[in-house]
């Protein structure tokens, strides 16, 4: 589905002070990804807090980047979770409306087997008013979406159009990239991966880093689709640093210290995350400033 090729950001979700939803950031950050070249937004993913989020946060902060975005580019917002039903129940209590496709984390905790993963992915498929991504990203859930299985869903689910990778294990992407049907796309998600797996066949990015510098990320993506690999690894070199920032005291909590430094929106998280540590934040500041 060509509306999920190139860049997506997963955008953060900002908060005030007091830990309520600060919708002025939030656009602020919208029309900073947007005028930056992404092609797409995921909205409510892991970057977004989506966890923290109560249902009604959730209507809210979907309506509010809805409005935001107005159409400049598609939509795509995280619905998953470790309880089938309630996702799928999910669909029908979000405005729906005006979005492109939804993102579904693989099941966290309750570590289902390769089988259950195929049924709850199927079912979501079929009850799902929109396009479906799947993400896999073990490192989160304990819970590894097998390249067989992948392919499998990819085959037999027309609704589930694409993957999200975060697996970060390159022969595994690769088998799904070599095995898939035409038209599925295989999505890095890891803003490190980028090159590799775009230069495998993937079809792009859902990245972390394009919520504080979308045009260098979206630069590196339109390299890659260009098959122009030599400006393509100059531009992936050049953001290593930055994107090791991003991770190295949690995510989001990397990100947000960089929008803070840019004025983009306050360094606030909550709880159980926490802003990262000073020793990282002042070399998020170094980094902010060399960049410029």
């Amino acid at each position: 589905m060509k509306k999920f090729e190139g860049t997506g950001v997963a955008i953060v979700t900002p908060f005030l002070d007091d830990t309520q939803v600060d919708y002025e950031a939030l656009g602020r950050v919208v029309n900073h990804v947007i005028e930056g070249g992404v092609n797409y937004i995921v909205v409510m993913g892991t970057t977004g807090e989506a966890s923290t989020l109560s249902l009604d946060e959730k209507k809210s902060v979907l309506s509010s980047v809805n409005e935001a975005v107005a159409g400049r580019v598609p939509l795509v917002v995280g619905i998953g979770g470790n309880n089938t039903a309630e996702v799928i129940r999910t669909f029908g209590e979000l405005d729906l409306k005006g979005i492109d496709g939804i993102l579904s984390v693989a099941p966290y905790y309750n570590k289902p087997s390769q089988n259950g993963l195929f049924h709850h992915f199927k079912t979501i498929s079929e009850n799902s008013p929109l396009p479906l991504i799947i993400y896999n990203v073990p490192g989160r859930t304990s819970c590894n979406i097998a390249s067989e299985t992948c392919l499998k869903l990819a085959h037999e689910c027309r609704n589930i159009v694409a993957v999200k990778e975060a697996s970060g294990d390159l022969t595994h992407i690769m088998k799904i990239i070599k095995g898939k049907p035409e038209g599925f796309l295989v999505i890095s998600g890891d803003d490190m991966l980028t090159l590799p797996i775009m230069a495998a066949g993937g079809a792009g990015v859902i990245s972390v880093l394009a919520n504080a510098y979308p045009m260098e990320c979206s630069s590196l993506v339109n390299h890659l689709m260009k098959n122009d690999y030599i400006a393509a690894r100059e531009m992936q070199l050049s953001l290593i640093e930055r994107i090791e920032l991003c991770f190295a005291d949690g995510n989001p909590s990397g990100i947000k210290a960089f929008l803070s430094i840019m004025n983009l929106c306050r360094n606030n998280l909550r709880l159980p995350l926490v802003p990262v540590n000073q020793t990282v934040f002042s070399r998020i500041q170094k980094a902010v400033e060399e960049a410029k």
